[in-house]
């Protein structure tokens, strides 16, 4: 089933987003009076379509992009044919290559506003709701390998980040800052500040099939909550509002040393100390439950911290949601500047569909979905822009020298491109799918 909701997830995404990509191109093309033959999403062979006017719309079968078939352009169909004869006024090539250029970029713009409208409506919507750097600090912090690798302990107390104070503790995780050269946390440890500096390569560690990617997280305190039926928690007679104490006679104080003692003793029994609040008095009661397969009792934890919550207007929204659009964009710049200097892997950076369907997860969430479709929106915009024969940005290039230079490329070198182009998208098609699958199995 998470598979199917992934898949689902995947599919809805990347039909609204290739749709009102395409539907750019098409609505600058009709404003300048240039004929569109064909507006589709998803690629032949064609699933249903209809005809409106002068355009066919259409659904293909294979839903990885789409395209629109502007009359008098040279694209992926490299139909080449109408160059034997004059232009006419309503083909693409007889326009002003002013005209040419916004058509070109109204993919782009209309993910860009895509993006921003959608990270928007998450803000005003749903606003900020995240754990303190004061409340995770009553505690400290918790630390895997990775963690341990950087220099960081458990306990320690994130204060600074590159010598800055911070209110909200997701920030030690922001892609931004961790991709961001020479960042650094400002820890305190038994009362010492020490600097312990983002190594070059985490995001590439954190790229590594079955890594637990929280290097860092806040200790966290908790309570059951919901206890699910038929399960090891249910029989055992857990109820919502326990407090676990001990496990096997081992504390655990923090729902981490919890995880670690049941994984531990998978397909085993354990005996469990639970406190537990009756009227004006807490219990303190000895249970004995068995450990499923996979290592957990089978009820929901409720974190014992305050949560911070920051509400905006929509006026608020507006330079909040433009600001974390566009930061997508920044981390995209971050992380191919480490991929061209070698600090990071392609292969272990970069996802195809089956990777960002794992982004979406196997639960429909409608918030995750929309901030995971508003990110992939710029991302596409970026994508796009990259100048790549075939892609939007190739064709802003070469309509940039039309403009600056006075002269166009000759048709045979647009031809040339466009081919080559083709063949170098391909090629990452490829390898994404393969490099997919490779992680997927290995």
């Amino acid at each position: 089933m998470e598979g199917l909701i992934m898949t689902a997830q995947l599919l809805l995404g990347l039909c609204i987003l290739v749709g009102l990509h395409e539907l750019g191109h098409m609505l600058a093309a009709k404003a300048f009076g240039m004929k569109v033959e064909k507006f589709s999403i998803g690629f032949p062979p064609k699933i249903f379509g209809f005809k409106i006017g002068e355009t066919e719309y259409s659904l293909g079968a294979l839903p990885l992009g789409g395209f629109v078939k502007i009359s008098g352009m040279i694209d992926e169909s490299l139909d080449t044919n109408y160059l034997k004869s004059e232009p006419e006024p309503w083909e693409y090539r007889a326009k002003p290559a002013w005209q040419r250029l916004i058509v070109m970029m109204g993919g782009i713009i209309m993910n860009i506003i895509t993006g921003i409208v959608v990270f928007i409506c998450v803000v005003y919507f749903y606003g900020d709701t995240y754990y303190s750097v004061d409340e995770v600090n009553k505690h400290g912090i918790y630390v895997n390998e990775i963690g341990r690798e950087m220099g960081l302990e458990r306990g320690d107390k994130v204060i600074k980040l590159n010598g800055k104070s911070f209110d909200n503790f997701d920030e030690v995780r922001n892609p931004n800052f961790l991709l961001a050269e020479g960042s650094y946390y400002t820890i305190l440890r038994k009362g010492r500040e020490i600097d312990i500096h983002i190594p070059s390569d985490l995001i590439e560690k954190l790229s590594e099939k079955d890594v637990d990617r929280n290097f860092i997280d806040a200790l966290k305190p908790f309570l059951v909550n919901k206890v699910e039926d038929g399960t090891p928690a249910a029989r055992a007679g857990l109820q919502k509002g326990d407090k676990i104490i001990a496990v096997d006679g081992e504390p655990v104080p923090y729902f981490q040393d919890l995880q670690k003692i049941l994984y531990r003793n998978s397909g085993k029994n354990i005996d469990l100390k639970v406190a537990r609040s009756q009227k004006d008095a807490i219990d303190t009661l000895q249970l004995s439950s068995e450990v499923t397969e996979k290592g957990t009792l089978g009820f929901y934890p409720a974190w014992d911290l305050e949560v911070s919550r920051t509400h905006y207007t929509f006026v608020e929204s507006i330079p909040k949601g433009t600001k974390e659009a566009f930061g997508v964009i920044i981390i995209q710049l971050k992380a191919f500047k480490k991929i061209l200097k070698g600090e990071v892997s392609a292969s272990k950076s970069l996802s195809g569909p089956i990777g960002i369907a794992q982004f979406f997860g196997g639960v429909w969430n409608w918030t995750h979905f929309w901030m995971i479709t508003g990110m992939l929106s710029m991302v596409l915009a970026f994508m796009n822009f990259l100048p790549i024969p075939a892609l939007d940005g190739g064709h802003v290039v070469f309509l940039s020298y039309e403009i600056i230079s006075g002269r166009p490329p000759s048709d045979k070198f647009l031809e040339g491109a466009q081919k080559v182009g083709m063949f170098l998208l391909l090629g990452i098609m490829v390898f994404a799918f393969g490099n997919d699958i490779y992680k997927w199995l290995f």
